[in-house]
Parts: structure tokens; C-alpha cells; sequence
């Protein structure tokens, strides 16, 4: 098999990902080599390719489910929202610059040859290469100037389906309003509608996939059901999306014997972070935002941050920070979270606030970090070293403009590439916090034994004895992502009309 096919929706989290992660697994399945391709990705959760180029972790998550490497030419666009109008754009894997809406858009014939540079050469070395559209293809006020959805399939000569999500209502019509609103050479190229997410019986949609195809002419390959915790990697964390953790019981015996709470900043990057906690029976993960909503956690994460200055301002106007200083939790800071721990943040150049800033950070790590213009795009692994889990294997990637410095007496927790560097921890005395800890490493958690050790620790004072009893269960992240990629391809499999989608992708052989 040889050929393309695009995914577009009828607008934003309609199951575009999920419908291009389980294709790639089934083809993949199949002996097919299969490549994910989305030309602009707009996410703040990111990764670090083996080439140390900056991609959508979507795309990455993608690349996984078809057992390839990530690589910058599956997402040659990243766009990082740094404020309501303005992004940092990232073009093949490197930053550029912030650019406002207006300014990125009369930018886009430029950015489209690397669009089209970067899809040619995916589909010159592999089989089939799966494109994801972004938001809705029939956006009328950019089509002139689109370069994600169906103007790259109409100049590849590629052809698409439209996926609907009928969980919210209107999924007929907002299929066949997009197809109307298309010009006519995009409009040809949508040869299938998938409806997505349907709770219950597909007998209940009784004719309304025929009508369909008789108003628009686009026939419907299948409907995909409900499927409930199937986000790991996805372009929003499970955790963040997801319900609270189920209350304790009265003798403390319920479904959550670990508290963790996850600051949510304003600018929150890379929230995927903490998806490998919420993978470990009896951890519950829950997001806050305000002082009130705090209480008493075992742990609490500060995660990453696309605006850190911002973010660590708005910790201490909302009160979290004061409320963090008086409690006994266990803290970790990832990447922009741990620059907030330490002493003192700098930005001379303006790199990440457009002017000269400084800032006094938390104070609770020995740790000084400056902004730099070059970005650390990185892969790195290791050992921990002194502290919870020491010898365990780690491994993870830097994203950074914040270079950190530490104290040479503090001590370190990770050991990455032979040197201790890249995170500390220490166990305060003064406070009531049990220890504090900090890494410019994302996906630091998804190393099994670590993570249990650091919950292990936070939970041992804390929550010790018969109270809340908690012990590690021998989780692996890695087999449980591949458990959930898996499901993603079982669902495709089982509800779409595979020999109708193969055809798409033989008619689109280059």
C-alpha cells in the first residue's frame, strides 16, 4: 500500500488525533510504514526528537503509535500561544520569533514551500503518511491563506475525510456545513465523514448517515464510540481534562491514598507531565488555581510555563504561593516550575517578556536561572542520583530559554550523561515542607521507578501507617501507553470501513 489521506474536523477536539493515532497503529499493525504529518500544530505540550528539534507532542505520540521515530518533518510549524494574539513560532523544530496573529499570516506563503518541502519528503520514504487538519478546514476568514487543512491536501493531490463529534449536538449538520462552505477544488478531496464519540446505540442515528450522504454526497465510514481515559500524550492532559479524584472514605480507606495537586498556570506548558501520576492506583491528580482549592496534598507539581514571570507572579497574587510555604507538601518543580523555586530570574535581553525583567523567585532551591536567546532543545538520560529512587534509570528532554544554575553544595537528584546537573532537591528545616525538589526535565515521571519512589516519599510522612496505606504497584508507563495506542487502533479497526479508507490512501499514491 502507498499513498496519503487526510484527517480534518469540523472544528477544534473533535477526535482528529485520536482518529490519526489508531490509523497509524492499524496500518502499522499491518506491516505498513506509516508516517504521522500535521503542517501547524498550535499546542504548548512539545517534544524533543533524537535531532533536537522541537515538534507538537501530539505528532510525537503519533510517531509512537506507528512504531517510527519522531521527526521534525512530521510538524514543521509549532505555534506556542504566548499571549491572546501573539505565539512563538517554531519552524522546522526551531524557534523564530514571537509573532503576532497578523503578522503570521502574511507570513504563510513563505511558511507553505516548507510545508510542502517537508510532506514530499515524509512521502518519499514512507508508505503512507497520515495528515491531521487543525480545527475546522471551512474557516472562510483563512482560507486564502491556509496552510494545515485542505489546501496542502488540494496541492498534494491528497484526499480527506471530515470527522464530527456527536457528542455535542449538531454532528449533521456541522458535517455537511463544512463541506458546503468549501470552494469546489476542496471540496472534491472530501471523499468520507467519520462520526466521532457516540454514547450508546448506532442504531439510534437510524438513516441520518444516508440522508447525509444524499444532501452533501459524501458517503459516512463509520462511528466511532465514546471511549472514556483514552489521552495519554494527547494535545490536553488526561489529568486536565478529567474529573477530581473520588473523595476518602470515613477510615481513609477510598480510591485516593495519594493527593496530588498540579498548579494551573495561566501559560501552563507540557501538562502531560504529570499523566504518568494519575496512571498509579490510589494517586489522585487534580489541578488548582486558586489558594482555596489547594488543601492539603501529599504533593503538589509545578509544572511548565510558556510565560514563567507571568506565571510566578500570578502564583503569588492568587495565594498559592503563600498557601504552598505553609503546608507540608512534598514539592517538584518541571522545567519553568522549577525556575520559580529559586532564588533569582533573570531576562536581560527580553527573550521571553519583549523587555529587560528580573524577578525574586520562591527562594526554596539554591538556584539562579537567565534567560538566554538560544532555546535547549535536548534529550537527555541518566541515573537519579543522591535522594528518592537513587539508581534508578531516568530519561526525558529540555525545552528552555531559562538557563539554571545551582549552588555546587546542593544536592543533586538527577544524574543526567555522567554529571550532575539539571535538577536539585533539598529538605528543608526551617519550614514545614518536607522536601523540595526541581528539574528542567519533562517526562522525568514517566521513568517507573522513580515516580514510585517520589510518591513513596511524599506519602511516607504524610499519610504513613493505616490511615492511607500506599505502596507502589509496579506500573509501566511505557506498556500502559502502549495499552491505550493499542485500544485507539482496536476502535478504528473494529468501526471504520478500513477497505474504503485503504482505497483513499491508494488513490492519493504520489
Amino acid at each position: 500500500m502507498r499513498g496519503a489521506l487526510m484527517v480534518c474536523g469540523t472544528g477544534s477536539d473533535v477526535g482528529k488525533t485520536h482518529v490519526v493515532t489508531g490509523l497509524c497503529r492499524v496500518l502499522a499493525r499491518r506491516g505498513v510504514r506509516v508516517a504521522p504529518f500535521k503542517a501547524q500544530n498550535m499546542s504548548l505540550s512539545s517534544y524533543v526528537t533524537r535531532a533536537g528539534h522541537e515538534i507538537g507532542r501530539a505528532q510525537a505520540a503519533q510517531a509512537f503509535a506507528a512504531g517510527v521515530e519522531p521527526e521534525v518533518v512530521m510538524n514543521p510549524i509549532l505555534l506556542k500561544p504566548s499571549s491572546v494574539t501573539g505565539s512563538q513560532v517554531v519552524l522546522m523544530g526551531r524557534p523564530i520569533g514571537h509573532l503576532e496573529a497578523d503578522e503570521y499570516h502574511a507570513r504563510k506563503p513563505e511558511l507553505l514551500e516548507h510545508v510542502l518541502g517537508a510532506l514530499a519528503d515524509l512521502r518519499s520514504r514512507f508508505d503512507v503518511v497520515l495528515l491531521e487538519g487543525a480545527g475546522s478546514p471551512a474557516e472562510i476568514n483563512l482560507l486564502d491563506r491556509d496552510i494545515v487543512n485542505l489546501s496542502v491536501a488540494v496541492a498534494a493531490g491528497i484526499d480527506a475525510v471530515v470527522v464530527g463529534d456527536i457528542d455535542r449536538g449538531g454532528v449533521f449538520a456541522s458535517l455537511y456545513g463544512t463541506v458546503a462552505l468549501l470552494p469546489p477544488e476542496q471540496r472534491a478531496r472530501v471523499r468520507g465523514f467519520v462520526i466521532n464519540k457516540l454514547r450508546g446505540d448506532p442504531a439510534l442515528l437510524f438513516d441520518g448517515a444516508a440522508q447525509l450522504e444524499r444532501a452533501s454526497g459524501v458517503p459516512t465510514l463509520g462511528v466511532l464510540p465514546w471511549v472514556d481515559g483514552v489521552a495519554l500524550d494527547a494535545e490536553d492532559s488526561l489529568a486536565l481534562q478529567g474529573p477530581p479524584p473520588a473523595p476518602l472514605t470515613a477510615d481513609g480507606r477510598g480510591p485516593t491514598a495519594i493527593d496530588v495537586a498540579v498548579v494551573r498556570f495561566p501559560h501552563l506548558a507540557n501538562p502531560t507531565d504529570v499523566d504518568p501520576l494519575a496512571l498509579e492506583p490510589g494517586v489522585g491528580v487534580r489541578f488548582v488555581d486558586h489558594a482555596a482549592s489547594l488543601g492539603d496534598p501529599d504533593l503538589v507539581v509545578l509544572p511548565g510555563s510558556k510565560a514563567t514571570l507571568a506565571d510566578l507572579a500570578w502564583l503569588r497574587a492568587s495565594g498559592l504561593a503563600a498557601a504552598l510555604e505553609a503546608s507540608r507538601s512534598t514539592v517538584v518543580g518541571i522545567c519553568a516550575g522549577y525556575q520559580m523555586l529559586g532564588r533569582r530570574l533573570a531576562d536581560p535581553h527580553g527573550v521571553e517578556s519583549s523587555a529587560a525583567a528580573t524577578a525574586e523567585g520562591l527562594g526554596w532551591l539554591a538556584a539562579d536561572t537567565t534567560w538566554q536567546a538560544e532555546k535547549t532543545l535536548r534529550r537527555r538520560q541518566g541515573t537519579v542520583g543522591a535522594g528518592p529512587g537513587t539508581g534508578a534509570p531516568v530519561h526525558g528532554y529540555e525545552i528552555h530559554h531559562g538557563d539554571t544554575a545551582t549552588d555546587r553544595d546542593v544536592v543533586g537528584w538527577l544524574c543526567l550523561d555522567g554529571a550532575l546537573e539539571g535538577a536539585i532537591g533539598h529538605r528543608p528545616t526551617a519550614v514545614g515542607r518536607r522536601a523540595v525538589y526541581g528539574t528542567s526535565l519533562h517526562g522525568v515521571f514517566e521513568a517507573d521507578e522513580l515516580r514510585a519512589a517520589v510518591l513513596a516519599d511524599a506519602h511516607r510522612g504524610r499519610r504513613g501507617g493505616a490511615t492511607r496505606p500506599w505502596s507502589p504497584r509496579g506500573v509501566s508507563f511505557a506498556a500502559a501507553r502502549q495499552a491505550q495506542v493499542d485500544r485507539l487502533g482496536d476502535l478504528v479497526e473494529q468501526h471504520l470501513d478500513l477497505d474504503a479508507v485503504e482505497r483513499l490512501i491508494g488513490g492519493s499514491a504520489a
